[in-house]
């Protein structure tokens, strides 16, 4: 079923995981781009420059298609993989998490490891708060003086968000749409004799 919101986080989060000396401490971050992830491993790994491992796994896009896991050194799909797993049980997006690794002295063995890969990551999760939020689409408008009373009524009709807005020789709106309104909101707008409208 296709839907027009999706889960995410508002602002970062830590949890912690401990097992025979060694501890996992997880980091979560609402993120929008891939480039935000190296720099934010990179500071990571500067604060806590002695631990053995930084893993992390990330989930982006409104349907969280784009997503990648990195194990850092550990045994393959050890690490990675259990916090991806976490991502997609909680069904969030848009958010990386990164998990420090401390070693302390005891081999845990694979089940071991991808038990405390995946308990860091859900604890980070679960200090979190997770907010749905609503996909948009955003269309620039560009009409004459005359028409912005019928504009500013059909923005209120739909419960539009206005972005922007500017005055010269015309008037020039940016608008964001929620995806489920956009057809019959363009269908509003289209009755407007004069209004131009484009997809940004």
């Amino acid at each position: 079923m296709q839907t027009d919101t999706y889960n995410t986080i508002n602002m970062p989060s830590e949890g912690l995981f401990k097992d025979k000396g060694s501890k996992f401490l997880s980091f979560a971050y609402p993120i929008v781009t891939e480039d935000e992830v190296k720099p934010i491993v990179q500071e990571l790994k500067k604060q806590h420059h002695n631990a053995r491992h930084h893993c992390y796994a990330y989930r982006l896009g409104y349907q969280g298609k784009t997503y990648r896991a990195n194990d850092d050194g550990e045994p393959s799909g050890t690490a990675g993989r259990p916090i991806l797993g976490q991502l997609l049980s909680h069904n969030i997006t848009n958010v990386l998490i990164v998990v420090v690794r401390y070693f302390g002295g005891t081999l845990l063995g694979v089940s071991g490891l991808i038990n405390a890969y995946k308990n860091a990551a859900n604890d980070a999760i679960a200090n979190a708060q997770i907010e749905e939020r609503i996909i948009e689409d955003q269309f620039k408008l560009t009409f004459d003086y005359h028409l912005q009373n019928m504009v500013n009524k059909t923005i209120k009709d739909f419960g539009i968000g206005l972005v922007n807005s500017s005055f010269g020789t015309n008037c020039c709106y940016t608008i964001a749409i929620r995806q489920t309104d956009c057809e019959q909101a363009i269908a509003a707008f289209g009755k407007l004799d004069g209004l131009q409208i484009e997809i940004l």
